[in-house]
């Protein structure tokens, strides 16, 4: 299974719980996120490691640049935080769309 698969499945369950996206949100809360993140996504089962992550940020990234400016640029480990960041705000948005309708 691939970094976005994981996130896509944990994402699907995190919407079904409200405690588990609580958990994983609050993940941004504390002083290595990223650590703590992966920590608690094995903790539920899925194989997820932050050099993962800073491999699906790098890839996330270069595409966005590239498809601003025709270059790629390396993420270092903090710039391939914005990538879970942007997951998780995905995640807090697509519930509050739920609450909505």
């Amino acid at each position: 299974m691939t970094t976005l698969e994981i996130l896509d499945r944990l994402q699907g369950d995190a919407l079904k719980d409200g405690e588990l996206r609580k958990k994983l949100l609050a993940t941004r809360l504390e002083k290595d996120p990223l650590t703590v993140f992966c920590r608690l996504c094995r903790e539920l089962g899925y194989e997820l490691y932050e050099m993962d992550l800073v491999s699906a940020g790098e890839d996330f990234y270069a595409t966005m640049r590239r498809s601003t400016n025709g270059g790629g640029e390396n993420l270092k480990r903090q710039q391939a935080l914005v990538f879970v960041q942007y997951w998780q705000a995905a995640l807090q948005q697509e519930h509050i769309q739920e609450l909505t309708i």
